[in-house]
């Protein structure tokens, strides 16, 4: 069985599930913010943030560091979006978040340590390996979809990414596919 969910939609039902839970007075702005009508306590931030890390969320403290996840965040809603062909990241990310691209591109390569062009390619090589599970994409459609100049370009990176190319990946996925329904159907003989 695959499942496809949203991110978005998931976190934002557990932040208002725990929130609500405490007591607090809220609204939910933009993807992981949150404005409070109301102060709260230390021992309350305490609990709800141990409750958030239970679902691998932390609250971020620095300012830095929330803008940086303010760039991963539109970068993820770029890469995943029908958007990306018809947009250049940077001008994107700049226009989204309201600063320069320079200075948001040096902000992130000292907190995050890498580069916003290669976080572009992980998420885009994150987001082929969905396409390709979902089987429902050629790789030149893909290639297109993820705005590559060619399949080779997209293999390239690919293969300097996970190790192995797209079709060596397609390869994989449908041998496990098989292999699935193998024992699926063995399953059903002895029931």
């Amino acid at each position: 069985m695959y499942v496809k969910f949203d991110f978005n939609a998931l976190c934002k039902k557990v932040l208002d599930e725990r929130l609500k839970e405490q007591g607090l007075k809220y609204r939910l702005l933009n993807f992981g913010e949150v404005e409070f009508y109301e102060s709260f306590t230390k021992e309350q931030h305490k609990i709800f943030k141990k409750n958030l890390e239970d679902y691998g969320i932390e609250i971020i403290e620095s300012q830095k560091t929330a803008l940086v996840q303010k760039i991963k965040d539109a970068i993820v809603e770029l890469v995943f979006s029908d958007q990306a062909v018809s947009v250049k990241a940077s001008i994107f990310i700049a226009e989204k978040l309201n600063h320069s691209y320079g200075y948001l591109s040096n902000l992130f390569s000292e907190v995050a340590f890498t580069s916003i062009e290669n976080f572009i390619i992980l998420q885009k090589i994150e987001y082929a390996k969905v396409l390709i599970i979902n089987n429902k994409e050629s790789l030149t459609e893909i290639a297109n979809r993820l705005n590559y100049s060619s399949v080779a370009h997209l293999s390239t990176q690919f293969k300097n990414t996970t190790g192995i190319t797209p079709s060596q990946f397609q390869k994989i996925i449908g041998k496990r596919r098989k292999a699935k329904s193998l024992a699926i159907n063995s399953e059903m003989l002895y029931e």
